[in-house]
């Protein structure tokens, strides 16, 4: 439904009341100063693009032949043909020249199956390029769909190692060495969060391994805030996270954020404490349903079980540099049951959680 003028200043006027009102209390936003901005340049907000340029690889042919097909999207919503068929020509070019090199590019015992995948590109790249000619909308964003879906294979399959070492001094807490996929049944129906270990190996981590002793399951959501936030993960009874039963202590997970051009995440500290203010997180708060860590307003190293999804809305909270990225640790998103997570509100629970693919990754001791 499209917004009135009137509507929609209430509609942003209820939710910026909404960020400083609940940055008062153990919950998703503390915030303090808000020197950032609110919104600058044209930011991604699919929530698989996201995860693609978050792959840890180094290879800038499938980077751009990505770059020309994502950007079809916005090009046909605008039907800016002669532009969708630039970036088609040009995704086409780089695949044909260099096709030896994409698929020499992922580890010799995976070179056959990259061969069938950058084959099957190379092929529905030209059908796209027919599918211009006719101005069929329908069928372009399908194939480029396919397109993505080979590409974000191929990319996962470049990803050679992880790319860096958890300081030793969070070696007892789980660490998630890649990625995982987890299936959320509710009361509202099913999604599935996507947890980018490469990014954010212990805060991703620490939730797997709390989904495994599905010390979700049951919860309530605790807090909805409309256009904005949904929160879960208050246990029953006096504490606000996760008891170890091996020590019997609150698991505190330290403040986790990997800044884009740096190698390693920063600890301990919000990119706002160290003076970062325009630093731009490699998982942001772009997308509906970026998945991030809770923690008390005045400790960045407090959070524990609790999470929240973010329910962005490009009319309030427009994507780029925002008053969240930096200061929240995003370590997933929300890539299937969107539409789900838009009926939660303080009604609903989750009924249970499940590590659909990459348990393998977690690493505990």
């Amino acid at each position: 439904m499209k917004l009135t003028p009137w509507k929609k200043i209430v509609k942003i006027a209820i939710t910026t009341i909404s960020i400083f009102i609940i940055s008062i209390a153990f919950n998703p936003l503390g915030l303090q100063n808000a020197h950032a901005v609110l919104a600058q340049g044209d930011a991604i907000t699919d929530p698989n693009a996201i995860l693609r340029y978050a792959l840890p690889i180094d290879n800038d042919i499938v980077r751009q032949i990505q770059g020309d097909i994502e950007k079809i999207a916005k090009d046909l919503r605008a039907k800016r043909w002669p532009l969708v068929a630039k970036r088609v020509k040009n995704a086409g070019f780089l695949l044909n020249l260099h096709q030896n090199d994409l698929v020499t590019s992922v580890p010799e015992e995976l070179q056959p199956r990259a061969k069938e995948l950058v084959s099957a590109m190379t092929e529905d790249v030209a059908k796209l390029q027919e599918l211009i000619e006719k101005e069929d909308r329908e069928q372009i964003y399908s194939i480029r769909a396919e397109i993505l879906d080979n590409i974000t294979e191929l990319e996962q399959d470049m990803v050679t190692g992880f790319p860096f070492t958890v300081p030793e001094e969070y070696a007892n807490l789980p660490q998630l060495l890649g990625r995982a996929k987890v299936e959320v049944q509710t009361s509202q129906g099913n999604l599935v969060i996507v947890v980018d270990g490469y990014s954010a190996p212990v805060t991703g981590g620490n939730f797997i391994d709390l989904v495994q002793r599905k010390f979700y399951d049951g919860l309530p959501f605790s807090r909805a805030e409309d256009f904005y936030v949904i929160q879960t993960g208050d246990p029953i009874g006096e504490e606000e996270g996760f008891i170890d039963p091996t020590t019997q202590e609150y698991r505190a997970i330290p403040f986790e954020v990997l800044v884009k051009g740096e190698s390693e995440p920063i600890y301990g500290l919000t990119t706002e404490d160290l003076g970062l203010y325009l630093a731009q997180p490699v998982l942001p708060f772009n997308a509906y349903g970026a998945v991030a860590l809770a923690r008390p307003t005045t400790d960045p190293n407090g959070g524990s079980s609790q999470f929240f999804f973010f329910k962005f809305d490009n009319e309030v909270t427009p994507p780029g540099y925002n008053l969240m990225d930096g200061r929240f640790a995003v370590f997933g998103y929300v890539t299937e049951g969107a539409e789900v997570l838009d009926k939660l509100t303080a009604e609903d629970k989750i009924i249970s959680m499940q590590v659909i693919e990459g348990q393998e990754n977690l690493k505990t001791n």
